[in-house]
């Protein structure tokens, strides 16, 4: 069974099952490969049965029919197809999309990365100099993997798939990655700073967790 390892100073192991399906070990630093493969073989069941469920839900895709439901911003909105328009329209209650659309996928993410900077994008200046936190370039794209990260430079990238999930969720994510500007790691520091901006992070990131694979199905 392939799977990544990593090390840290905690005291157990722990078994995480990523978007991609891939199972990611987080060990104690000096605990041997051995007692690390036992407990893989231990746990092979469960690994197994999750690995499953995350690889079925990668494999949803929208289909773009009439009355299919598109997230915006946490809500789902069905979705209309109109003759006589073309492109994506969105007027609070429905999307609707023309007949003539060409690549219905193409479309929503141009649509849902228009949105993104003009929600989100604010946001990452609001925190930024509410909590003195310095950046510089930001970037968008449709990462597979990632919803943020932050370079040693501090160039800040973000998945504009996140203008789906609710604001307090794309809030955690900006303030997660400004936060690395000060701190290149997970550490109890790291966690500090993103509590001390945002005390109910905990919520936003559990739901990331649970529905991430939704944002995706573009």
């Amino acid at each position: 069974m392939n799977y990544q390892i990593v090390r840290s100073k905690r005291k157990t192991l722990s078994l995480q099952i990523n978007q991609e399906a891939k199972l990611v070990i987080r060990a104690p630093q000096r605990l041997s490969e051995k007692d690390i493969q036992e407990f893989v073989i231990e746990k092979s069941s469960w690994i197994e049965r999750k690995q499953q469920q995350v690889k079925s839900q990668l494999c949803e895709k929208y289909q773009f029919e009439e009355e299919e439901m598109f997230l915006y911003l946490g809500n789902n909105y069905p979705l209309t197809i109109a003759r006589d328009k073309y492109a994506l329209s969105f007027n609070g209650e429905a999307f609707e999309l023309g007949t003539d659309h060409g690549e219905a996928s193409a479309i929503f993410k141009g649509w849902y990365k228009q949105k993104f900077r003009e929600i989100a994008l604010p946001r990452i200046d609001y925190f930024a100099n509410r909590h003195n936190l310095k950046f510089n370039d930001v970037r968008l794209k449709a990462q597979k993997t990632l919803w943020g990260s932050c370079s040693n430079n501090n160039n800040l990238n973000f998945n504009y798939l996140l203008i789906m999930a609710p604001m307090n969720v794309i809030d955690y994510v900006i303030v997660h990655e400004l936060s690395h500007t000060i701190h290149k790691n997970h550490s109890s520091d790291f966690w500090r700073l993103v509590e001390a901006i945002l005390p109910e992070y905990k919520s936003a990131k559990k739901w990331l967790k649970d529905n991430g694979h939704k944002l995706k199905r573009l």
